[in-house]
């Protein structure tokens, strides 16, 4: 039953991905991959949030299958490290390894301080703070 649940957590955050990325393409051009970025940024905070405040210690019980749902399922079809890498790549295959750079940069430095963020609120929510 976990797999059905990961198979629609997945199609909701594929199709959430494709949308959001779509949005942002259209308001800000492709120039560079800033929908990729945001996404993973913003899923990255989403799923450092929820790992904590559904863990052992936190103050939302999810049953497993739930949670399977919305972190594997949601988050991983949401966030694009494959649609990443090949974006890199392309930008570095068409010389303009800078901009390649600072995608790996801020990809990897902001996915991380999202997830932080996301876990230190999520500490402050389960300590009633």
């Amino acid at each position: 039953m976990t797999y059905l649940f990961v198979a629609a957590g997945g199609a909701l955050g594929s199709t959430l991905r494709y949308w959001l990325s779509g949005l942002i393409a259209g308001a800000i051009g492709q120039s560079f991959p800033w929908g990729t970025l945001v996404i993973n940024i913003s899923g990255s905070i989403v799923i450092g949030a929820f790992a904590t405040l559904t863990g052992p210690d936190g103050r939302v019980f999810i049953p497993g299958d739930w949670r399977q749902f919305f972190m594997v399922g949601v988050c991983g079809g949401y966030t694009t490290f494959s649609s990443f890498s090949l974006q890199t790549l392309t930008l570095a295959q068409e010389g303009q390894g800078l901009w390649a750079a600072a995608n790996v940069v801020l990809s990897v430095v902001f996915c991380l301080i999202g997830v932080w963020l996301g876990h230190v609120g999520a500490v402050l929510i389960n300590e009633g703070v």
